[in-house]
C-alpha cells in the first residue's frame, strides 16, 4: 500500500489509498480454507456439561 504518513487530510489520505488498491495486482484465491490452521477443540461429554 502507498505510504500515507506524510498526508495529513484524512479524505486525501483515503484517495491516495484506494487508488493503490486498484492499481495492486488482485490477490490469488486461497489454497486452503480459511481457518484452517486453528487449533481444534474436544467437544464435552454431556455428562460434564454443568460441572
Amino acid at each position: 500500500m502507498a505510504n500515507t504518513k506524510s498526508i495529513e487530510d484524512k479524505v486525501e489520505r483515503k484517495k491516495v489509498k484506494r487508488t493503490a488498491r486498484k492499481k495492486a495486482a488482485p490477490k490469488a484465491k486461497r489454497t486452503t480454507p480459511r481457518g484452517s490452521n486453528k487449533q481444534r477443540i474436544r467437544k464435552m461429554g454431556r455428562s460434564l456439561g454443568k460441572r
